[in-house]
């Protein structure tokens, strides 16, 4: 019950908090309150919170062919949300902290995982909280320097994923100008990739320079 626990808080009071499942990721049933902007404390507030807690994510980028790399995956939620199943995304995972894992080491262990590459360094973008309306994943975000050679034509270059998980990904290089411009024309339903992107798009200059030095 430890990793469940809701951080105390002087303007929130927890009234009652219960488990109501508690496979991989428990979900909980809380009640409380919480002090308005006005002062005064609110009413009594029900909310269902998913418990995921810290995740690392990474986008691949190789300073010398300008390029960024990019994972393709079937999510069941999006094909409940009404949009393609197949989203264009980053490689990331959980911290479940069973290993000591750091969020770097997370993100480099997601893109040998999911990408079949070789992070060498990592420049830190930010932490997003990704459903503030009903989860409390918070994913840490990152740049990661990668040096990927010659390209195919079509940028495939290769599948990934954990057989274990049954997971099948497809692996595919971009310049990264293009998939910059459909991150800002809103082709990519998933906002971590989007997020990443638009920083690509805002650093990119800054990045290719500090990274292409040995």
């Amino acid at each position: 019950m430890s990793r469940t626990a809701i951080p105390r808080h002087d303007g929130v009071e927890i009234i009652s908090d219960d488990v109501v499942w508690n496979g991989r990721f428990p979900l909980q049933v809380v009640k409380f309150r919480n002090r308005r902007f006005d002062g005064a404390m609110s009413g009594v507030r029900t909310w269902e919170l998913w418990r995921r807690g810290n995740a690392a994510a990474v986008l691949p980028y190789d300073p010398i062919s300008d390029h960024v790399v990019v994972i393709e995956q079937f999510r069941l939620p999006a094909l409940a949300a009404g949009v393609d199943p197949v989203l264009v995304e980053l490689a990331a995972g959980l911290a479940d902290g069973a290993d000591d894992e750091t969020l770097e080491q997370v993100a480099i262990r997601e893109s040998r995982e999911e990408m079949g590459l070789a992070v060498d360094r990592l420049e830190r973008v930010g932490s997003f909280i990704l459903t503030p309306g009903g989860s409390d994943e918070n994913c840490t975000l990152f740049a990661g320097r990668v040096r990927l050679g010659d390209l195919p034509d079509d940028g495939l270059i290769g599948h990934g994923g954990l057989a274990s998980e049954n997971e099948d990904i497809r692996v595919r290089a971009l310049p990264a100008q293009t998939a910059i411009d459909a991150a800002i024309a809103g082709h990519y339903p998933n906002s971590v990739a989007t997020i990443g992107l638009l920083w690509l798009a805002a650093r990119r200059d800054w990045l290719r320079d500090i990274w292409s030095r040995p």
